[in-house]
């Protein structure tokens, strides 16, 4: 997986390479190999970042609420969504899963943006 940050708003701070760093580890276990070269590109992850910077609350660390969202928006482009029950509760364990893992790498307890949706 590879991680280009492009930021074009100049409202909410963001600091690519902490960004970079908190995410570094968010890497694809062992998939099939691709057919063609473009199908290594899953899409692109846009991020709020103004709005995420403006609604983090106090004790929130705006990097670790950043890497939850990318996070989240990585499980949508390997086609997990949450629209009902069923399907909120395969992906919830799914990014928790994913999540616990780089909370260990990292030190620090991302919590998935979708707990308590339903």
């Amino acid at each position: 997986m590879s991680l280009v940050l492009r930021n074009l708003q100049r409202t909410a701070p963001l600091r690519r390479a902490r960004f970079r760093e908190k995410v570094q580890d968010l890497k694809a276990g062992k998939i099939p190999q691709p057919d063609f070269p473009d199908d290594y590109n899953l899409g692109d992850i846009f991020l709020g970042v103004e709005y995420i910077f403006q609604h983090c609350k106090e004790n929130e660390d705006y990097y670790d609420i950043l890497t939850v969202t990318a996070t989240h928006g990585l499980r949508h482009l390997l086609g997990f969504t949450h629209s009902t029950e069923a399907e909120w509760q395969k992906r919830y364990q799914k990014e928790k899963q994913v999540l616990e893992e780089l909370s260990r790498h990292k030190g620090t307890r991302f919590q998935p943006l979708s707990r308590g949706l339903f």
